[in-house]
């Protein structure tokens, strides 16, 4: 098995070395149709890396409440920065 020989346009990126990255850039499909099918399988790959988890805990949740703290204070720093030096008489 590890003998078989996979052609250039087949393999992953990662896969590919750097003579081979020219041959494999030619290869792949670049119509709007290649395009939309290569975004759906990242966006594939992500869900099922990130979202569909067999074993479920708490880091995606704390991941999702950790970057929700982070946006809600960027969206309100300019409000805080200037709370912060507001002098009170």
């Amino acid at each position: 098995m590890a003998d078989r020989v996979v052609p250039v346009k087949d393999k992953k990126l990662m896969d590919v070395k750097l003579g081979q990255l020219p041959t494999w850039l030619a290869a792949r499909d670049y119509s709007p149709m290649g395009i939309a099918s290569g975004c759906r399988r990242g966006y594939d790959r992500f869900v099922k890396k990130y979202i569909d988890v067999r074993k479920g805990g708490i880091g995606g949740i704390a991941m999702m409440l950790t970057s929700y703290v982070i946006i809600s204070y960027i969206w309100d720093y300019q409000h805080l920065k200037h709370d912060r030096w507001r002098k009170y008489h």
